[in-house]
């Protein structure tokens, strides 16, 4: 499928046109260092970056969900909504919207896609990743729609994600492997969402300075994160 924008600039709102323009002038290496080998099989998928604005909220923001604690893989990791092509779907928009409504339930309808992102490759899932931009320009509710794939559900304000009170970088013990990460709403964000959402905030105009040499281990963040959590829920004390 042909990269790029879906619609003209106009026909989004105008906090959202800049992404919208520069969708058809970015490649692979915009998002990512990582290709497959050319002799690896992998599988097409596709993600949905759903971007709205609640009338009286905070400014634009961005549907995110958490996987299941209890899931085998990428437990409890944050993630846009998305999955594996399926027979039947109409390209990697038809996956993308698809893949929205079953994990969030949202409404397909209210939803305007408005830009096509190059494919990703995810080494750890062998996935080649199409993420989708969209526009909600009529909201509908969303939710946890299978429990024991999905913990919650959410909409984030850009404006928290840009906050540099809420942004760092994470690394794997020899630092072979780092990358952007966010803590907002409760949610720590890192891997393959952080990076493309670190991305898109710099294309998007909606960036902000923030301290790129806080860099902290990863385990180390995430068990920090996942007491915080506890502590706020009650399961533990302070």
């Amino acid at each position: 499928m042909t990269t790029g924008p879906l619609v003209e600039p106009e026909a989004v709102p105008e906090w959202l046109r800049p992404l919208v323009k520069v969708s058809g002038e970015v490649d692979s290496r915009t998002f990512t260092r990582f290709s497959p080998p050319e002799d690896l099989l992998t599988r097409a998928a596709a993600v949905l970056i759903l971007f709205g604005e609640r009338p009286g909220g905070d400014g634009p923001d961005v549907l995110l969900q958490r996987r299941a604690d209890t899931l085998g893989s990428h437990a409890g990791q944050v993630s846009f909504p998305g999955g594996g092509a399926e027979d039947g779907d109409d390209g990697p928009v038809g996956t993308a919207l698809r893949e929205a409504e079953e994990e969030t339930g949202v409404d397909p309808s209210g939803i305007l896609p408005v830009a096509v992102l190059p494919e990703l490759f995810v080494p750890v899932s062998r996935f080649a990743v199409t993420p989708v931009l969209a526009h909600w320009h009529t909201p509908s509710p969303v939710r946890a729609v299978d429990p024991a794939e999905t913990a919650a559900v959410a909409r984030v304000s850009l404006a928290d994600l840009a906050d540099p009170a809420n942004r760092f970088t994470v690394r794997r013990g020899d630092a072979s492997w780092r990358g952007p990460a966010f803590t907002v709403d409760g949610l720590f964000v890192w891997g393959f969402t952080a990076g493309l959402l670190s991305v898109l905030l710099s294309l998007g105009g909606w960036e902000r300075a923030w301290d790129t040499g806080d860099v902290r281990e990863l385990d180390v963040a995430w068990a920090e994160h996942q007491g915080r959590s506890a502590a706020r829920d009650g399961t533990i004390e302070e």
